[in-house]
C-alpha cells in the first residue's frame, strides 16, 4: 500500500443500524475498500446479526442469515479485510431494551439507551450477545464492546442508592461495568481483545483509570470527528492514556454521518479536514501510539432517529479520506488517484459531488440521490410558492375552497404534469437502484423521508386542480359576493 501512513490498521465502520447493504452490494464494494487502502472492517450489527435462541427477537425483519454473516466474512477474506465485530454493551443499547422482554434492565425505565450495570441478570445477556457474535467470528482478534454514550448512568434507583455510599462515583460505576464485560471476553476468548469508545474515558482521573485495572484489558478507540479537532488536546489525551496503562490506542474518524442526523449528501471537505488532523494527532504523538483508525459512518445518530447519507452516497468521501491517510495528505496527486479508481472525472470537495459522475458500485444512487436532494424540494417549492398562477389564482384559499377561474387551470396543469412525470420517471430509476443495494424497509423509509413529501404536494395540486375544474354549482357566500354579477 504506502509506507507513509502511521496508521497500521485502516477500518471501514458499517453501522447496519440503518439501511444495510444486501450481501450482494457487500461483494462489490469490498474490493474497492481494499483497492482505496482499508485493510479491515468494523461491522456493527445491531438488529442485522442473526442471534438465536431467547435473543432472537433482536433480529431485524431482514437481518442477516448466519450463511449471510458467513458470506461476508468470505469475502471479507478474499480481499484481505479483517473484521472486527461490534457489541454494544452499555449505552446505544435502544435495539434490545425497547423490547418489552428486557425493558426491566434498562438504567432509567423510561428510556432504553442504558443497561442497568446492577443487575447481574444484564452482564449475562450481554455475555450471551458477545459470545453469539464471536461464534460466528472465529479467528477475530478484536471485538468492539461499545460503551459510549451511556447516557443517564448512575439516574437509575440502584444507582442513586449506590452512590450515596462512601467512595462510589458514576466513573467507578462505569468502569466496573467495562471490566466486567471485557473480562468475559478474556476469559471465554483469550485471543480476542476487547475495545472500547473513548468518550465515558476521557474526564476520569488518572488514579481511578489505573486503580481500576481496565487498563489491562481493553483498547480504546479515541473518537472525534469534528473538522477542528484539538490535535494538541488529542495529544495530550494519549499521553494520559498511555501513563494510565493502556498499551495500545486507537483512533476513529468519519467518512459520512457525523454531520446531521438527516444529512444525505455527504460534505467530503469537512471529513477530509477531519483526517488531516488524525494525521497531525499521529505524528504528534509518539511513534506507533496510534496502531489503527476507524474511519467510522454512522447510518443513524441512534436507533430510533432518522437515516444520514446511504452507504454509496458516502464513498467519494471515504475514498478522499482512505487515500489522504495513505499517502500523508491529499494533494493533487492523490486527488487524481481517488478519481481513476472511482471514475470520476472530476472529485468535488467544497460542495456536492457531481450527478453524473462516477462508475464505482453505487455510483448511480450517489447520483440520483444528489439530483433529488439538490432539485426535487426546489422545483415544486417554485411551482407551488413562486409560480404566479398558483400564488394568484390558485393559493391555499382557493384550494381549500375548489375555486379557480377555469382559464387559469390551463396555466397550471401542464407544467404540474411535465414537474410529476419528470420527477416520477426518475424516482422508478432511483428506486429500483436502491432496491440492488438494500433491503425493502431501507427503501421505503429513504423515500418515505427524501422523495414522497414532495410529490405528494405535487399530486395534491393537481388533484385540488381536478376538482376545483369539475363543473359545479357557482359559489356563494361572505367573500364572494363582490364576485357574482349584479
Amino acid at each position: 500500500m504506502s509506507d507513509s501512513t502511521p496508521f497500521e490498521m485502516r477500518l471501514v465502520h458499517l453501522d447496519l443500524k440503518g439501511a444495510p447493504p444486501k450481501v450482494s452490494y457487500l461483494s462489490k464494494v469490498f474490493p474497492l475498500f481494499r483497492a482505496l487502502g482499508a485493510n479491515g472492517l468494523l461491522i456493527e450489527y445491531e438488529d442485522m446479526f442473526p442471534y438465536e435462541g431467547p435473543l432472537r427477537l433482536l433480529r431485524a425483519r431482514f437481518s442477516y442469515s448466519p450463511a449471510e454473516v458467513k458470506e461476508i466474512l468470505h469475502l471479507a477474506g478474499l480481499h484481505q479485510l479483517e473484521v472486527v465485530p461490534l457489541v454494544q454493551t452499555f449505552g446505544h443499547m435502544e435495539f434490545v431494551l425497547k423490547h418489552s422482554a428486557f425493558a426491566h434492565l434498562r438504567e432509567v425505565a423510561a428510556f432504553p439507551n442504558t443497561l442497568n450495570p446492577h443487575e447481574a441478570e444484564s452482564l449475562a445477556l450481554v455475555s450471551a450477545m458477545i459470545d453469539q457474535v464471536l461464534q460466528q467470528h472465529p479467528g477475530a482478534r478484536w471485538l468492539h464492546i461499545g460503551c459510549d454514550e451511556v447516557y443517564y448512568l448512575g439516574e437509575g434507583e440502584a444507582s442513586r442508592q449506590w452512590l450515596q455510599q462512601e467512595q462510589n462515583s458514576k466513573a467507578k460505576l462505569c468502569l466496573s461495568h467495562m471490566r466486567a464485560v471485557a473480562s468475559h471476553v478474556l476469559a471465554q476468548h483469550p485471543h480476542v481483545t476487547p475495545l472500547v469508545w473513548d468518550d465515558m474515558l476521557r474526564d476520569m482521573p488518572e488514579d481511578q483509570l489505573t486503580a481500576s485495572g481496565v487498563p489491562q484489558l481493553v483498547e480504546p478507540v479515541l473518537w472525534d470527528y469534528t473538522a477542528d479537532l484539538d490535535v494538541h488536546g488529542k495529544v495530550l489525551l494519549m499521553q494520559k492514556y498511555r501513563q494510565c496503562g493502556f498499551r495500545r490506542l486507537w483512533a476513529a474518524s468519519a467518512f459520512k454521518g457525523a454531520t446531521g442526523p438527516s444529512q444525505a449528501l455527504t460534505p467530503v471537505e469537512h471529513h477530509l479536514r477531519n483526517h488531516e488532523r488524525w494525521l497531525q494527532v499521529a505524528a504528534g504523538g509518539p511513534v506507533g501510539s496510534l496502531q489503527g483508525i476507524v474511519l467510522t459512518g454512522w447510518q443513524r445518530h441512534d436507533h430510533f432517529s432518522v437515516l444520514c447519507e446511504l452507504l454509496p452516497v458516502g464513498v467519494p468521501s471515504l475514498a478522499a479520506c482512505l487515500q489522504s491517510l495513505l499517502h500523508g495528505g491529499f494533494t493533487e496527486d492523490v486527488k487524481q488517484r481517488v478519481e481513476n479508481i472511482l471514475g470520476v472525472s472530476g472529485l468535488e470537495t467544497a460542495g456536492p459531488v457531481s450527478e453524473g459522475a462516477g462508475s464505482f458500485p453505487g455510483s448511480d444512487i450517489l447520483s440520483l440521490v444528489t439530483h433529488f436532494s439538490l432539485h426535487l424540494r426546489s422545483s415544486v417549492d417554485a411551482l407551488l410558492e413562486r409560480n404566479r398562477y398558483v400564488t394568484g389564482w390558485f393559493s391555499s384559499y382557493h384550494r381549500s375552497r375548489k375555486l379557480i377561474h377555469p382559464i387559469m387551470v390551463q396555466h397550471i396543469r401542464p407544467e404540474a404534469l411535465s414537474l410529476l412525470a419528470q420527477w416520477g420517471a426518475l424516482l422508478q430509476q432511483l428506486e429500483a437502484a436502491l432496491q440492488l443495494a438494500f433491503y425493502p424497509d431501507a427503501v421505503e423509509e429513504w423515500l418515505e423521508e427524501n422523495v414522497h413529501p414532495s410529490m405528494r404536494r405535487l399530486q395534491g395540486l393537481l388533484q385540488d386542480l381536478d376538482e376545483a375544474a369539475a363543473p359545479r354549482p357557482p359559489p356563494s357566500g361572505p367573500g364572494w359576493d363582490s364576485r357574482q354579477d349584479p
